[in-house]
């Protein structure tokens, strides 16, 4: 069948006709049309709207394809989309009653109805990854609650935490990218079918019967709304962005953390290759190709978002280009997240390194700082001042922290204060301790062992209480 033939004049060029088709792009939705046509046409029976002999034909012919496969349709120039192409396979069944399925509809209402079918299903897939992923982290979370690590602000040694607690900060933003697309399937779970081509139909359709068949939890409420909006595209990719930004943080710091002047983890030799003329490189090739992907998703996000931006209602065919911008930030996303779970699931942290790297630079100074507000009732500006002054006298006499004592910040605070503080040598000593100052961060998010065992147990029913 070709539309054209009613109201147009010829064919298409072939350069015009595969510059418009969008059967590539709409391969993807072949198993949701076909619903959609078996959901409309057996409302159509129900409602007596179409001969029931006729609908049996066109559901009974929609089922034989959807068990032949997408190889079944016949592609040509002629064939706009993958709607004709099934059209055309049951009307060679069948014969012209096929058209009786298109009865109080149009393919705008169709392929609006396809697109969040298939997307919802795709949003569930990534959610379960996005579950998988933070069990992964938990886990390995769970292995590393007492060990050291150095935390890091502006990428320079701050204060004593744990790898544990630094994974938790993963778990934790993982955890929100889940959220928001959870959140973003529910713009995505709304059935336009019945809109028909922008102001709906004269039949006596259900299209509250079409929701339900198709699993919708409701109906769109404005059939020119129906057919145009794609901002649930644009929503989704949009936390798909959001995830992807998380993902290359953790990549990024994979790649930092396993260079020689970190040495904090091993990334896997399955995620690493070697250099072609250097024989001793081993590089983080996989979690560098992940950082990278990320602009990816940014791209297809304002590439739909400028496609929207300025489109009057209702349909336009401009909102065809939108689709393969959403499939390929779909897929990109599911391959990040997935071979980011894997590398970091497969990669070992460098145990006698991290307490290395906590003991040499300060990363202390705080307690220290707390202590003589909690001691010697100092306002926290002047104890900042002390400390502060005592890890530059430190430096340059070449003092360890771990080496600094009671005279050595009485003589500070004098010259500071106008008096020496007097502070008891055992206070000191485990005022500088990084693991005695995790434990002391005991309070909820804190990284002590405790504090963490619970944000992991959180975590953990979260999850367990999504999946039931």
């Amino acid at each position: 069948m070709n539309l054209r033939s009613g109201r147009l004049k010829g064919k298409m060029t072939a350069d015009a006709a595969s510059f418009t088709s969008s059967f590539e792009f709409d391969k993807r939705i072949f198993n949701a049309d076909i619903q959609c046509n078996i959901a409309h046409t057996t409302m159509l029976k129900e409602q007596s709207i179409i001969p029931a002999v006729d609908a049996d034909k066109i559901i009974k012919s929609l089922k034989e394809l959807e068990s032949e496969g997408i190889n079944a349709l016949v592609f040509d120039s002629s064939v706009e989309d993958i709607h004709m192409a099934l059209e055309n396979y049951v009307t060679s069944k069948i014969g012209e009653v096929a058209g009786f399925m298109h009865t109080g509809k149009s393919r705008n209402d169709q392929v609006a109805t396809d697109l969040r079918l298939i997307l919802k299903e795709e949003i569930e897939e990534i959610e379960n990854d996005i579950l998988n992923f933070i069990e992964i982290i938990l886990k390995i979370a769970s292995n590393h609650i007492k060990t050291v690590m150095v935390g890091y602000t502006h990428l320079q040694h701050a204060q004593p935490t744990t790898f544990a607690h630094h994974l938790m900060a993963y778990a934790n933003e993982i955890k929100r990218d889940f959220e928001r697309i959870v959140d973003a399937k529910k713009r995505v779970d709304i059935c336009p079918l019945g809109a028909a081509a922008m102001t709906g139909t004269g039949f006596p359709i259900n299209r509250d019967r079409t929701a339900e068949l198709l699993g919708f939890s409701s109906v769109m409420e404005n059939s020119m709304d129906a057919v145009s909006s794609r901002d649930f595209m644009a929503e989704t990719v949009f936390a798909l962005a959001m995830l992807a930004s998380n993902l290359s943080k953790i990549s990024e710091e994979m790649i930092i953390w396993s260079s020689y002047e970190f040495r904090l983890i091993e990334i896997s030799d399955e995620y690493s290759s070697t250099s072609s003329i250097m024989p001793q490189k081993k590089n983080p090739d996989v979690a560098e190709i992940s950082r990278s992907k990320t602009a990816v998703l940014y791209g297809e996000l304002m590439t739909i978002l400028t496609i929207l931006k300025a489109l009057p209602h209702s349909y336009n065919r401009d909102l065809q280009e939108v689709t393969p911008h959403l499939w390929n930030a779909v897929d990109t996303t599911r391959s990040m997240l997935n071979i980011t779970c894997n590398m970091l699931s497969t990669m070992s942290f460098n145990v006698d390194r991290g307490m290395e790297l906590a003991m040499a630079n300060f990363s202390t100074a705080t307690e220290l700082a707390d202590l003589m507000v909690s001691e010697k009732n100092l306002p926290f500006r002047i104890a900042h001042q002390i400390v502060g002054r005592t890890v530059t006298e430190a430096i340059n006499q070449g003092i360890r922290p771990e080496n600094i004592d009671t005279k050595f910040l009485d003589k500070i605070a004098v010259e500071i204060n106008g008096s020496p503080l007097g502070i008891r040598a055992e206070l000191v000593e485990k005022a500088l301790d990084p693991y005695e100052i995790i434990k002391s961060r005991d309070v909820k998010g804190g990284p002590s062992p405790k504090a963490v065992k619970e944000a992991i147990l959180s975590l953990e029913d979260f999850v367990k209480g999504v999946r039931k």
